[in-house]
């Protein structure tokens, strides 16, 4: 797994239309159903994987641009060096013209895995577990995440995902962090 960032999100509570009784909120690294703090792109503080180097990062500019954290869970997150295209697997990396440094957290629990799109190869699109109701077909835990890698990548390799949203596809490793 490589460091990716943080994201601050809105969590959301489980929706009607999401018909997986276990699931009781989404802890998804896209935005399609928790969203992330802001609209972020256009203010240019993140890195190049599309997320933040630090919370200090975030906070700094909520700060500046009068945006409220309040009310918002702080995630950290890591991803698997390959992205699968519904046929295989390839390597990814950061987009090489925005600085990428993330300073990893001093604590953080382990929350789950999401499997997220990347058809235009920057941010999180879609995490079909979530977006495409895949957690009423597939097992995930409460935050409709799978419980291990290995779920993720099973499921990935044998084409669980191929119906849902255009890929590629990453495995991330979602972490809840405490805001300091």
């Amino acid at each position: 797994m490589i460091i990716v960032g943080y994201m601050a999100k809105r969590v959301s509570k489980r929706t009607d239309w999401l018909n997986a009784n276990h699931v009781t909120d989404i802890y998804s690294v896209s935005d399609c159903v928790s969203e992330d703090f802001a609209d972020y792109v256009n203010y240019w503080k993140h890195n190049g994987y599309w997320f933040f180097d630090s919370p200090e990062v975030i906070r700094s500019l909520a700060r500046e641009n009068s945006i409220e954290l309040e009310g918002t869970s702080l995630f950290y997150y890591e991803a698997y060096e390959m992205e699968f295209d519904g046929e295989g697997w390839s390597a990814f990396a950061p987009e090489a013209s925005v600085p990428t440094n993330v300073i990893p957290p001093s604590s953080k629990q382990l929350e789950g895995f999401d499997v997220v799109t990347f058809y235009a190869r920057n941010k999180p699109e879609c995490s079909p577990l979530s977006c495409s109701s895949l957690a009423q077909e597939l097992t995930t835990n409460t935050h409709c995440l799978f419980g291990s890698f290995d779920e993720a990548e099973t499921n990935l390799n044998k084409g669980a995902f191929n119906k849902s949203e255009p890929g590629p596809y990453r495995i991330f490793s979602v972490y809840s962090v405490p805001w300091r």
